[in-house]
């Protein structure tokens, strides 16, 4: 079980001994039959994977294949009917190959389960389990992550024999290479905060992380509006398009790249500066690895933060987690509006508390936001509702 922060070089942890043992072992003039499995929760990482082992194996006559969804399945079949000592996989088109036939693991001696937190959750662990089945009981497991909530650990544990813990730093820790910062605004106001952010020339390329797909999507028409080079990457785009916007965004050809979660575990973009999270994410496991895209291998990198009213609870949880208390930008042109702040800031004295008509209008206020239009989580408040403690500033 190894545990490092984001940026840190897990992809080679892994890949580099496999190379060697493989190599070792003569396995290039062995049947080439599959010797190692690297299970990914994303496309984009297992893209990333197998761009890595060229590189690291590309003088050791191996051969690897990649493999997943949202594509024909033709150029990956014939790739594993060529032969491949390594195979990096999505859970899905794993099983799916492996029902039509096309993949065998009976001789598989090591595997691997990167992003092990997001593969053992509720998403994806039901095939985990599928595929680890169909390993052979006598193989080298190796669980890899930046984060590992408990209850995850408590499941890894149900899968691994008695492993070892590597941990580099604490978990759930960011990489020291980030600045951090955290901008208090309304939700109404993320709009033009973004474009007054964008007028920093220092930022030639931003990536930017929304909640949901619509909201991707809503955020790169802003700004494709507003003469904005931008595009969206999320699940409801085809794998080429994916591809193509994220291939676009590293070549320059595009200033901003506005994506869900399902990437913040898959993109990997040589130098890149900045990370905004437009939105704050609602598992704070989720932040560490929003903001672990920007500096990687020991280079500095910017990961900015827009918080808004509703998400105030969100933003302490990620602030608990990371044991850091973010600094927050003042004096930007979009603060929190007064109404707001009636239930943010904490009263300013007991006879203001005990005042009826103090205390009354912030409550009024509340209902006509809960009964406003529908919210999350069924329209409430996560956390319950505003207590009159400072929101995390």
């Amino acid at each position: 079980m190894g545990c490092a922060q984001t940026g840190t070089g897990k992809t080679a942890a892994f890949s580099l001994p496999i190379l060697q043992l493989l190599h070792h072992a003569h396995a290039e003039r062995a049947p080439r039959v599959i010797k190692t499995l690297i299970l990914t929760p994303t496309r984009e990482l297992a893209i990333q994977i197998g761009e890595s082992i060229s590189v690291y194996g590309r003088n050791l006559g191996l051969k690897h294949a990649v493999i997943f969804g949202g594509v024909s399945q033709v150029p990956q079949v014939q790739a594993l009917k060529h032969g491949a000592e390594i195979l990096v996989a999505t859970p899905g088109r794993l099983l799916d190959l492996m029902n039509q036939g096309y993949i065998a693991l009976q001789h598989l001696s090591i595997f691997v389960l990167d992003e092990a937190d997001r593969m053992l959750d509720m998403g994806f662990i039901h095939d985990v389990k599928k595929v680890v089945a169909k390993l052979p009981a006598k193989r080298q497991s190796l669980f890899f992550s930046a984060t590992m909530p408990p209850e995850i650990q408590k499941l890894a544990n149900t899968i691994l024999i008695n492993p070892e813990k590597v941990e580099v730093t604490p978990a759930s820790t960011t990489a020291e290479t980030v600045t951090q910062s955290v901008y208090f605004t309304d939700k109404k106001s993320k709009r033009q905060l973004l474009h007054y952010v964008l007028q920093n020339p220092a930022i030639d390329r931003l990536l930017v992380f929304t909640r949901t797909k619509h909201g991707a999507d809503k955020v790169v028409k802003d700004l494709v509006k507003e003469g904005i080079k931008a595009e969206a990457i999320h699940g409801n785009k085809s794998q080429n398009a994916r591809q193509r916007a994220l291939n676009n965004f590293k070549d320059g050809n595009i200033r901003v790249l506005v994506a869900t979660d399902i990437a913040a575990r898959g993109i990997d973009v040589d130098d890149l500066s900045h990370v905004l999270n437009y939105e704050v994410p609602e598992v704070p496991e989720t932040y560490v690895h929003r903001i672990g895209r920007t500096g990687r291998a020991g280079a500095s990198g910017t990961a900015m933060s827009f918080c808004d009213e509703d998400e105030r609870a969100d933003w302490r949880a990620i602030e608990k987690l990371t044991g850091q208390k973010v600094p927050v930008v003042e004096g930007h042109p979009y603060p929190p509006s007064t109404e707001n702040m009636v239930q943010i800031r904490p009263p300013k004295n007991k006879e203001t508390v005990h005042r009826p008509d103090a205390i009354r209008q912030p409550q009024q206020q509340q209902q006509r936001r809960h009964f406003s239009g529908p919210r999350r989580n069924g329209g409430h408040r996560p956390g319950g509702q505003s207590t009159g403690k400072p929101g995390g500033n």
